[in-house]
């Protein structure tokens, strides 16, 4: 039997307000999504690495979703704040966050935490990667690696090395030196990369492990003198810089990388748009040339589950190396 006009508009007109009520999450898997702006927590404070990466991604974020994007910095215990807030948003694909590969690989082992990273946090995309970089006062009579290892070797004990922060991947690349080359570093950790550098091209302290990043530009100017990088090719920003693996030391080949994340539940098609979304925004030369500026390459297009193996194994990794020495979270 055919129903009257009116009574298949009420029909309809109800079924749309169902759809309407049942929230963001089924209108995100009815391929509609994004429905308004989008939240992007950058996991750190205003103008550090994080927040940078997040502006430049936003604006071709927000163009290809058709939705603007508001970038906000969220600093404090060592990114878990950021992970909470991301958390506690509607699991909706609307609130992202952008921040370091550590912040499952390496942050559980050094503060204890209430959230288990792991399992708050799904990859969407790798962003922008980077390694560190060895670097040393200008005034070290060492001019390159082998140099400053038989510098150290002549002084077993009395030379120091300084990491951004103690449990990181800055300390856990001088222990891996080390037990790599047999000598006898002695670890100097700091609060940030700033005042380690300070402390460095002050002379106090004669050797760090830092983010290509923020060394390359007193690289640049001369302030610091760069022995080796921990990527597996040279960096385009340093090519006259040999890496660790081509001198001899392949255990520290590591790097470290900048994402687009959300929680794992956030629905499928959303999750798939948003990291189509991004990795077409990679693609653009400006974005590419701001993030080589910066000292960064261009992130891999690993898929998540491939990105999320490869935490896997550096968390592992990085856990034997810190209860090597008994270290323990705060």
């Amino acid at each position: 039997m055919t129903r009257p006009p009116s009574l298949v508009r009420r029909h309809l007109l109800g079924a749309a307000a169902l759809a309407w009520m049942a929230g963001p999450a089924v209108r995100a898997q009815g391929g509609t999504f994004p429905t308004r702006p989008l939240r992007l927590i950058a996991a750190g404070p205003a103008g550090a690495t994080a927040d940078l990466i997040a502006r430049l991604v936003a604006d071709p974020l927000a163009r290809a979703l058709g939705q603007s994007a508001i970038v906000e910095p969220k600093p404090g215990a060592a990114g878990a704040l950021a992970v909470g807030d991301l958390v506690q948003a509607p699991h909706d694909g609307h609130t992202l966050l952008v921040g370091v590969s550590s912040l499952v690989s390496e942050i559980p082992h050094i503060v204890k935490l209430r959230l288990d990273m792991a399992k708050e946090l799904r990859p969407l995309a790798e962003l922008a990667r980077g390694g560190l970089v060895l670097v040393g006062h200008p005034g070290l009579p060492a001019r390159n690696l082998a140099e400053l290892i038989a510098h150290v070797k002549a002084r077993p004990g009395q030379v120091n090395v300084a990491s951004y922060s103690p449990g990181t991947l800055s300390h856990v690349l001088g222990l891996l030196l080390n037990q790599a080359a047999g000598i006898d570093l002695q670890h100097v950790g700091y609060k940030g990369s700033t005042p380690a550098l300070a402390d460095v091209m002050g002379g106090h302290v004669p050797l760090m492990f830092d983010g290509i990043g923020t060394s390359l530009p007193l690289i640049r100017a001369g302030k610091l003198r760069a022995f080796a990088v921990s990527l597996p090719r040279r960096s385009p920003v340093l090519p006259d810089v040999p890496t660790f693996t081509e001198l001899g030391y392949p255990s520290l080949e590591a790097l470290s990388w900048m994402g687009l994340w959300c929680p794992p539940d956030v629905p499928a098609a959303a999750q798939a748009r948003l990291r189509d979304a991004a990795l077409a925004a990679l693609q653009q030369p400006a974005l590419r040339s701001r993030l080589q500026e910066l000292g960064f390459e261009v992130g891999s297009p690993r898929s998540p589950d491939e990105l999320a193996a490869g935490l896997k194994a550096e968390y592992e990794r990085v856990g034997a190396v810190l209860r090597g020495i008994g270290f323990k979270a705060e």
